[in-house]
Formats: C-alpha cells, sequence, structure tokens
C-alpha cells in the first residue's frame, strides 16, 4: 500500500496534460519500468474504465491500485493521485477570490480564455473522430448539441443518446433490445429530475447539501470525456442554479487544465468559488466517490458485460452524445471568452497548433498568459 501510495502521489502531482498523458505516463511506469502488467492486460484496463462514468484516468489509477494491494491499494492509489492536485487547485483558488478581479488578472484572463476554448473546441474535434462512426451517430452528435444548447438537461441528452443507439440496433429485437436500453439508462433518467433549475444571482451559495448531490450525479453518470464536465458545469452552476458566472466557469476550466493530475479537480475550484474551502473538500470526495465505489464494486465484472454485442450500440450513442455536449459547451465558453481580435488569433492559433503537433496543452496556456496584456 506504501508503495501504491507513493508512487501515484508522484503522478497525482506531476501528470499535466489530461487523462490520455495520465494513461501513457502509468503505461510507461507499471509496465514498462516496474512490470505491474503486461501490454495486453494494461490495454484491457484501460478499455474498461473507458466503459464506465467518471473520470476515467482516475479509474484506471484506483484499479491499479486495487490489483497491486487489494481493497487498501485501491485507496491509496485513488487518494494519492487526487490530493496533490486538489489541493493546488484549492490553494489556486483561495489566491482568486483575493487577486482574481484585479486589472492584471483580467489581463492574463484575456490570453488564456481563448486558448481554454481551443483546447476545449480540440477535445470535440478528437473525440467526435473516435465516437462518431455513421450517419446515425452523427445525427446524436447534432441532435445533442441542439438540445444542449435549447436548455434540455444532459442526463436526458445522454439517455436518449444512449436509447437511440441501443433501439436502431435492436430494431429487429426490439423486446431484448427494449431491456437493455432500459439497464443502461434508466439511472441517468432517474437521476435527470434532481437538478431542477431555482435560478439566483451569480456567486450566491448554494449549500453545501446542493453542491454534494450536484457534483455526486456528475461523477456517478458523466460519460465521454472529462471535457463533458464543462458541459454540466455551465447548465448546472452558470444557467440553472446562478452560482457562477460565465467568467468564472471558463476561470475554473483553466485552472483544471494547467494543475496537474484529474481534470475534474476543477470541481474542486467550483466548491471553493461558490462555498470556500468547506465547499472545496465536499465537491471534490462527491464528484471522486463514485469512482471508488464503481472500481470496488464493478471493476472485475463489469468489462465483459459491456463489451457485448447488445451494449456496444448503447455506449456508441451515449458517446456520440457526449460530443454533441462538449461542442454545445465550446460554443458557450467561445462566446464568453473571446471577446477581441487578439482572443479570436489565439484561439486560431492554439487550435491550429492542437490539431497540427502534440505540443502538450500547458504550454498553450502559459503562452496565452504571456500574451493576455495585449488583448
Amino acid at each position: 500500500m506504501a508503495e501504491v501510495a507513493r508512487l501515484f502521489a508522484v503522478l497525482g502531482a506531476t501528470a499535466f496534460g489530461g487523462p490520455a498523458a495520465h494513461v501513457a505516463m502509468m503505461r510507461r511506469e507499471f509496465v514498462e519500468r516496474r512490470g505491474w502488467e503486461d501490454e495486453q492486460t494494461f490495454v484491457d484496463l484501460v478499455g474498461l474504465t473507458a466503459l464506465l462514468p467518471g473520470p476515467n484516468s482516475t479509474e484506471l489509477a484506483i484499479e491499479m491500485g486495487r490489483r497491486r494491494a487489494g481493497t487498501a491499494g485501491l485507496v491509496a492509489a485513488g487518494v494519492a493521485f487526487v490530493v496533490p492536485a486538489a489541493l493546488l487547485v484549492g490553494a489556486i483558488a483561495a489566491a482568486y477570490e483575493r487577486y482574481g478581479t484585479t486589472p492584471a488578472a483580467d489581463d492574463l484572463r484575456g490570453g488564456i480564455l481563448p486558448v481554454v476554448v481551443a483546447i476545449v473546441a480540440h477535445a470535440t474535434w478528437a473525440l467526435g473522430r473516435t465516437a462518431v462512426r455513421g450517419p446515425l451517430t452523427a445525427v446524436i452528435a447534432v441532435a445533442a448539441f441542439a438540445a444542449q444548447l435549447a436548455g434540455v438537461h444532459e442526463l436526458v441528452i445522454l439517455a436518449v443518446g444512449a436509447a437511440a443507439g441501443g433501439l436502431w440496433a435492436a430494431r429487429g429485437r426490439l423486446a431484448t433490445g427494449a431491456s437493455s436500453v432500459l439497464l443502461v439508462t434508466l439511472p441517468a433518467a432517474l437521476a435527470a429530475p434532481a437538478a431542477v433549475s431555482r435560478g439566483g444571482d451569480p456567486g450566491e451559495s448554494v449549500g453545501l447539501a446542493q453542491l454534494a448531490w450536484s457534483f455526486l450525479r456528475i461523477g456517478a453518470t458523466l460519460f465521454g470525456s472529462g471535457y463533458v464536465i464543462v458541459a454540466f458545469l455551465e447548465s448546472e452552476f452558470v444557467d440553472r442554479l446562478g452560482a457562477l458566472t460565465p467568467t468564472e466557469l471558463l476561470d475554473a476550466v483553466t485552472v483544471g487544465q494547467v494543475t496537474p493530475g484529474p481534470v475534474f479537480t476543477t470541481a474542486t475550484f467550483v466548491g471553493y468559488v461558490t462555498d470556500g474551502p468547506w465547499g472545496a473538500a465536499v465537491v471534490t470526495v462527491a464528484i471522486f466517490l463514485p469512482a471508488f465505489l464503481l472500481i470496488a464494486a464493478l471493476g472485475r465484472f463489469v468489462g465483459p458485460a459491456l463489451r457485448s454485442p447488445t451494449a456496444r450500440p448503447l455506449l456508441d450513442g451515449l458517446n456520440a452524445a457526449a460530443v454533441g455536449l462538449i461542442a454545445a459547451a465550446a460554443v458557450g465558453l467561445a462566446d464568453d471568452g473571446v471577446t477581441s481580435a487578439l482572443g479570436v488569433a489565439l484561439a486560431v492559433v492554439a487550435l491550429v497548433l492542437l490539431l497540427r503537433t502534440k505540443l502538450n496543452a500547458t504550454w498553450l496556456v502559459l503562452a496565452g498568459a504571456l500574451l493576455g496584456p495585449l488583448a
């Protein structure tokens, strides 16, 4: 357990670049250097965690810890991987609360936010190339995009996307297909009505109970990519609860990009901004708790079930809907974050570099910060 905790703490403090970079670092450390797993087993674990809701690279870390040191290793790996990033994000949020509205901070923001918009747009493109496999998934993605812009709840969109994929594939055997659709989409359908709009003023405290429930639900139902969290946060905390301004949401996404560890620590920033240190602690536990529970309960059994011919179309439809959600979030972020000619230029250049090179997005964010005063 001590070995697991030490190694994943180092990863959590140094793993910049998002989930794909985290997976690459774990492969290099635990397959090539230490021989914990062989290549095929590691690939199977990556595929398994990609089929689960929640932060996939964190779930991979948790499963690696479980396989190495049992239940104690499961807890040690997950906590060690998440805590360094969460502490760093919390410290940045505290500084943001004190200095975030100064002219100097506004100058930095003017250069960083267009780069963040480009990063989310690039994620949309990259995920779309994998998830949109034909006419049906293209229609699902476009419909999800339109529904998100129209204000339909994200969980409803994801559930309908999965159902559409499953029902289309099962159109010749609807009885079996319908039962499989219900199995996968019922949790999302049940969770969706809980997010009732109540409105509110930006910056208003939403309360720890509301924060915990919102982020627990997100952690338990978010499929597709860490970037889907942007769409959830925009709809939940900007549009429905009114707890964040669009600029604060962009700042939260920025912090998630420039810090190591899981992208989901964006939630830590949101919790601090809305309800202080206790809010940060509560949302961090809430959004990551489902990942621990899923791996503990299902990690050894869910892979074969989700790879079945019946489940694959459901996942295809769900992933296509997730792409539509991210695309809609990118549009909303662009509307708020790209406000000048230089901002447009920064966003375009950053997107081109992301598409044509393997440059780490962190360097682009830092370059945007340097150019921010000119914006």
